[in-house]
């Protein structure tokens, strides 16, 4: 494609605008958010067996000190109250349990104050009188939560205190071993789980990456569970048709391009022997206008499947610098700053083409052009979602500029802002869009951008891994 047509492709535009990604917490891949939910979804389950286990302990504990300890602790003043004022000593550490003891004296702490009345305390004291019946409980105290003091008169009118306490009944460490375990195979079976639902989606996804731009169909497995093997089935037979479709568009262009070939040979012949020079000289124009026309849209067609280029590997720089250089030649005002400072892996005539393009565009729209080079470095990888190195060439100028509703639009094929049909002044309006077919077969993207000082920026942005 010849660089004027090119410049006046379609000036002011940018192709789709870059937006930068947002900034998202946590796992970025599905497979990672997906099983981290599970986790954390069986974990929350796990804390809450946890928990009714020990609300199940607890019930049980008062279950058991309401039915069965007063009438023990009863049982024990009994036989105290039985046995000899000399052998009531000796019994007092056959009646102890972990849960009460007795003394055979008055040692309610004066400091302590009365039992609160709760849904479990009082219920206790009041079983517990009950069933120290004909026994009188002269005071009641209780020390902190879980301790209680009791005063009972024998009938020799001996006293006797009850030191009684709220014993825990604590989980044994294995539930806690067994409870992990079953975290840790729960995930283990998530993790399965998950990759095995993901991987398909990241098959289909690089078989979709594959296909690219150049629709050359990479077929993937038709294997798996029923759905997975149907989706692969309806995946290639798409990427067949779209590859079918998109060859038989190009190979009708193709044939159209070379129809038109001998007509406009023919038409130019007669033209040169026409007596009227000026007629001649319109008739030269408009058919060089035609010729260029059908070359472009032949071309566009084929940057359809991407370029058929081999990448190398290219010394960005010394191709800017010639590129640069040539135009200097030419009396162009072209400026270069910046350098990539390492080769890339690219297609280097397609580089070149759409550099060529968006310099001349340049040119045309704001008589002088500058190119920005950078190359992203480690600590702005941070916020990306792809991590790879990228190398950005911006060519920037001082023109009119584009709205901003036409950003969009000037990327598509055929799109001029120039309205007078005229393709001296509006180009064929294929400049951009080939540029655009090609960037994206690099891997890379373009972009353009109304600057806040005047002037437009076609900001073209390569994949560049570090060597």
């Amino acid at each position: 494609m010849s660089t004027a047509s090119a410049s006046t492709a379609a000036r002011p535009g940018t192709t789709r605008s870059a937006q930068e990604p947002k900034r998202r917490f946590g796992p970025r891949t599905l497979f990672a958010r997906v099983f981290w939910l599970m986790v954390f979804g069986i974990a929350i389950a796990q804390a809450m067996a946890y928990v009714a286990i020990r609300q199940e302990r607890s019930m049980a504990l008062r279950t058991l000190m309401m039915s069965g300890v007063e009438r023990d602790i009863a049982t024990g003043i009994a036989v105290l109250d039985r046995l000899p004022v000399a052998e009531r000593p000796d019994w007092l550490k056959r009646l102890e349990r972990p849960n009460y003891r007795f003394a055979l004296a008055d040692e309610i702490d004066p400091k302590a104050g009365p039992v609160q009345r709760t849904d479990f305390n009082g219920p206790f004291v009041d079983a517990l009188t009950q069933a120290m019946q004909p026994f009188h409980i002269e005071r009641a105290v209780q020390l902190g939560v879980k301790r209680y003091q009791l005063l009972v008169r024998l009938n020799d009118g001996s006293a006797v205190t009850v030191h009684a306490q709220r014993v825990d009944m604590p989980i044994p460490e294995w539930v806690m071993w067994v409870l992990g375990a079953q975290l840790i195979v729960l995930a283990v079976c998530s993790w399965m789980v998950v990759r095995l639902v993901t991987r398909p989606l990241k098959t289909l996804a690089a078989a979709a990456d594959d296909l690219g731009p150049d629709l050359s169909p990479t077929l993937i497995p038709e294997e798996g569970p029923a759905e997975v093997a149907h989706a692969a089935r309806a995946f290639n037979a798409m990427q067949q048709r779209i590859a079918g479709y998109t060859a038989e568009r190009v190979e009708i262009l193709a044939a159209i391009s070379h129809d038109l070939q001998t007509p406009i040979t023919r038409m130019r012949l007669r033209a040169d022997l026409m007596s009227d020079e000026e007629l001649r000289g319109k008739f030269h124009h408009d058919l060089n206008a035609m010729h260029v026309l059908v070359r472009e849209g032949v071309t566009y067609a084929r940057t359809l499947h991407g370029t058929s280029e081999v990448p190398a590997r290219l010394d960005a720089d010394a191709l800017l610098a010639s590129i640069v250089g040539d135009y200097e030649d030419a009396g162009e005002a072209v400026t270069l700053h910046g350098e990539a400072g390492s080769p890339i892996m690219a297609q280097p005539q397609a580089l070149k083409r759409i550099l060529v393009n968006l310099i001349d565009n340049a040119l045309a729209f704001g008589g002088q052009a500058g190119i920005q080079v950078t190359r992203s470095v480690a600590q702005d990888l941070q916020d990306r979602q792809d991590p790879t190195p990228r190398l950005t060439i911006a060519v920037l100028d001082r023109g009119p500029g584009i709205p901003e509703e036409q950003l969009q639009a000037v990327f598509k094929p055929f799109h001029r802002l120039e309205t007078s049909r005229n393709r001296d002044t509006g180009g064929t309006g294929l400049g951009l869009a080939i540029a655009l077919q090609l960037a994206t077969a690099m891997g890379g993207s373009l972009s353009l951008h109304n600057r806040t000082d005047g002037g437009l920026e076609a900001r073209l942005t390569l994949p560049a891994p570090l060597p």
